[in-house]
């Protein structure tokens, strides 16, 4: 059974109390889920994410009371199928789903945090189960994740030969121009989609995939550099990247 794993080492080096279900047990594993949840949740609340701090913390502390009360049935049931637990982690799932958000500039938002929620669930069945050791590793895997590989994956981003762009022209008729001065600066434009959600905006809106062809261009701009030459154009209302 899981409430008599000896096998994770640090339950062992807590010794015996820690490692069975008791009252201390039960209190260090959901005080365990707590902290490491509200240091998840501290950084997603410090970029203004949808999930915060609280619901981080009440997801991980929930999957470890079932986790918990899966154990201690399971004690006094053979064959028991840990049905309580499980659930839990599809009704998380379920939750983060909602939590995605497909925005008029045909981004993606919540992702991250959905997926975080999930991991979150799994962090605390970890600690619900006694398995500190892979508790732990999972909250560090997370939280390195979350904060340090954000700044990675933009520098990575920032440096490929492809991103998408969205772009306010203050007339359709200035796409072409827009057009031709991409080509000169050796980009290719790989796809072309016109914005229906600003429709009535006054404004021409266009989402633009495009590809660096350009051997210079790659060497020595970034994205954020093109983007910024890109938006002194006179006929440019607005220009960002996507993503």
């Amino acid at each position: 059974m899981i409430s008599n794993l000896t096998s994770d080492f640090i339950g062992s080096l807590l010794g015996v109390w820690a490692v069975e279900i008791n009252v201390w047990s039960i209190i260090f594993r959901i005080f365990l889920s707590f902290l490491c949840a509200s240091i998840i949740g501290c950084e997603r609340s410090s970029k203004r994410h949808s999930a915060g701090l609280r619901t981080f913390i009440l997801v991980s502390c929930s999957c470890t009371v079932s986790m918990l009360i899966d154990v201690i049935i399971s004690k006094n049931l053979t064959n028991y199928f840990y049905f309580i637990s499980a659930s839990s982690v599809i009704s998380v799932s379920i939750m983060s789903v909602n939590s995605i958000v497909f925005s008029s500039k045909s981004l993606i938002r919540g992702l991250t945090t959905s997926v975080g929620l999930w991991a979150c669930a799994i962090l605390g069945l970890s600690f619900g189960a006694g398995l500190y050791v892979l508790g732990f590793v999972a909250f560090f895997m997370i939280l390195l994740g979350l904060s340090v590989f954000p700044s990675i994956e933009g520098y990575l981003k920032d440096r490929s030969n492809h991103f998408e762009i969205h772009i306010e022209l203050k007339n359709p008729k200035f796409l072409q121009n827009f057009v031709a001065t991409l080509r000169e600066l050796g980009i290719k434009i790989d796809d072309i989609e016109f914005n229906n959600a600003y429709l009535n905006s006054g404004l021409s809106v266009y989402y633009v995939a495009v590809t660096i062809s350009s051997g210079s261009l790659k060497k020595y701009k970034t994205h954020k550099e093109i983007i910024q030459a890109l938006s002194t154009l006179d006929y440019v209302y607005h220009i960002e990247e996507l993503g």
